[in-house]
């Protein structure tokens, strides 16, 4: 069994050597001076003989490329020397090999056509030879040899035609998943760009709205300015334990229980706030009756407001902002505006993104966002993000 399946191996693998050895071995058997059991004697090997089953064998070499043409020369083949007696025996199997090849390279209809007429072709010349009717059983035989072989044809046909569907399928499973692979680590970088710029670009302009008090505040008034200090060194633990968190979780991916993200929320915006309004007129008011919001929106809103603060302060660090959240029973509204710098500032860096970053957040929980100038001047930010009562968590 081992042999065989090697054998198959490289047949699959050179098809062209494989027809060619058939037709080799094929034409030798068909010279062999053996008379075929209950039918004429042969007649003498001639040079006749000879040709019709190099012709007959030799198509079979290209039968994968033309199954048509090859059965209809085989066809004749067989024929001429039924009628002529020089050549028979096996040499009718090379019909029956080239009606199979058709039933597996044409479609069923084509195959049966064909192949009905090969065997009618045949049998009437064996008919007109052995001198029998069409229901001898020698001329049953051979038709039932050209049925089995455009059966079997058909039948591998229809099986290299599924296991084609079945690979097409996996190829484009395989695919599929690589795609949703992909897509899920651009989600994870966005998440994660998203958190540290958030993280980062608050703490930040925190450290320098308080460097900028306990500057100004040095010389005459050194226990305010050492206050700010505090602040400034409390704003430096704090982003370096969320820089931690986050690379933590990055270097702990097996750990499923792990924390995906810093978890901030509206209960601390009270301390977010008084964060800024020490070097920056700050007020915040709170409309309807706060509830808990679902934790991606109560996230979303965080972020949002700290931005908000933080581009304040960035592009307008003298104007005074305001900050308002209104509760409704569909959601919670954000706005946040600023009065305008005095001067336009230089461009920042990475301007832009805090705006992209703010839009995704809203856009993620299914809210709107929207930021512009102010007629009478400055900035105004306002995010709805929807959390029905009943959703609430």
């Amino acid at each position: 069994m081992g042999r065989l399946a090697q054998w198959r191996r490289a047949a699959r693998a050179h098809p062209a050597v494989a027809d060619a050895v058939l037709a080799t071995a094929l034409f030798v058997v068909s010279l062999l001076p053996v008379n075929p059991p209950g039918g004429p004697s042969r007649a003498p090997l001639t040079a006749g003989a000879v040709l019709l089953a190099a012709l007959g064998c030799g198509a079979l070499a290209v039968r994968r490329r033309y199954p048509l043409p090859v059965l209809a020369l085989t066809t004749v083949a067989v024929v001429l020397a039924q009628l002529t007696g020089l050549a028979g025996g096996p040499f009718v199997l090379t019909v029956a090999i080239a009606a199979y090849t058709v039933a597996t390279r044409t479609d069923r209809r084509t195959a049966a056509v064909a192949g009905a007429v090969s065997a009618l072709a045949v049998g009437a010349a064996a008919i007109a030879t052995l001198g029998v009717a069409w229901l001898d059983p020698a001329v049953v035989v051979l038709l039932l040899w050209f049925g089995v072989a455009v059966a079997v044809g058909d039948a591998v046909r229809s099986r290299r035609a599924y296991v084609a569907v079945l690979e097409e399928r996996a190829r484009r499973a395989e695919q599929t998943r690589e795609e949703e692979a992909l897509r899920r680590v651009a989600e994870e970088r966005l998440r994660i760009a998203r958190e540290l710029h958030d993280v980062v670009a608050h703490h930040i302009a925190l450290i320098n709205v308080q460097a900028g008090v306990a500057g100004h505040l040095l010389r005459g008034r050194p226990d305010a300015a050492e206050e700010a200090l505090g602040h400034v060194r409390a704003a430096g633990r704090t982003v370096l334990a969320e820089l931690a968190t986050l690379l933590g979780v990055l270097r702990r991916s097996e750990e499923t229980d792990a924390p995906t993200e810093p978890a901030p929320s509206l209960n601390r915006l009270d301390a977010l706030v008084e964060g800024f309004s020490t070097g920056q007129p700050v007020r915040w008011t709170v409309a309807g009756q706060p509830r808990p919001l679902p934790t991606a929106v109560d996230v979303a809103a965080y972020r949002i407001i700290q931005e908000s603060l933080t581009n304040a302060h960035r592009h307008a660090p003298d104007a005074a902002v305001a900050v308002r959240l209104r509760y409704d029973p569909h959601g919670v509204t954000i706005e946040v505006r600023d009065t305008g710098a005095e001067a336009s500032p230089a461009p920042t860096p990475g301007a832009g993104l805090g705006l992209l970053g703010m839009r995704e957040r809203a856009e993620a929980v299914g809210g709107t966002f929207t930021a512009g100038p102010r007629p009478e001047g400055g900035w105004t930010v306002r995010a709805e993000l929807p959390a029905p009562e009943e959703e609430a968590a």
